[in-house]
């Protein structure tokens, strides 16, 4: 799918910023995290990185794509992380894991200079918030998939994402 053609609500939005493919160096990002501290991609080399990109933790959908992920991420082991993605300033993001007993997603915040936003071609210029995607970088550094949800209020497709995880995984271990 050309991850251009997203909707909200019916309604197409641009997407600001770089189209990545995969098979692509990552870009390298700086994002915040719950406790105001800069958390860079250089912190996670040597492991698959999951970037699962949402508008709002707050809403219903964002919701239950995180608390999805961070099931999902217990059997990843330390292999894998899980880093949720919002536009949510960090001391929202900290509150809504508490609240929700979320413990094996990362949740970072691009609230601050939208780099990460514009790098990996996320923001939704109507919006200002991140469009629905799930990157997979591989220990290497190496974009492996991308999935952009065409309708922003719907869940990405879960089973695809795993799939590459595992089978990523896999490769890792018999190296």
């Amino acid at each position: 799918m050309n991850h251009r053609n997203i909707f909200m609500k019916g309604r197409p939005v641009h997407l600001v910023g770089a189209q990545l493919k995969e098979g692509e160096k990552a870009p390298s990002f700086t994002l915040i995290n719950t406790a105001m501290e800069p958390v860079k991609s250089e912190n996670f080399a040597g492991k698959i990185v999951v970037l699962s990109c949402v508008p709002s933790l707050d809403t219903p959908t964002c919701d239950l794509e995180t608390r999805r992920f961070n099931q999902e991420a217990a059997s990843f082991g330390n292999q894998a992380v899980v880093i949720t993605v919002s536009k949510d300033l960090p001391f929202a993001q900290a509150r809504w894991c508490a609240a929700n007993g979320i413990e094996n997603v990362l949740t970072l915040s691009d609230y601050k200079n939208e780099g990460f936003s514009s790098d990996y071609g996320v923001l939704m210029e109507e919006t200002g918030l991140l469009a629905r995607a799930v990157f997979i970088v591989d220990k290497e550094g190496i974009i492996r998939y991308i999935q952009f949800v065409e309708e922003v209020s719907k869940e990405p497709d879960y089973r695809a994402v795993l799939d590459k995880v595992k089978e990523l995984m896999k490769k890792g271990e018999s190296l």
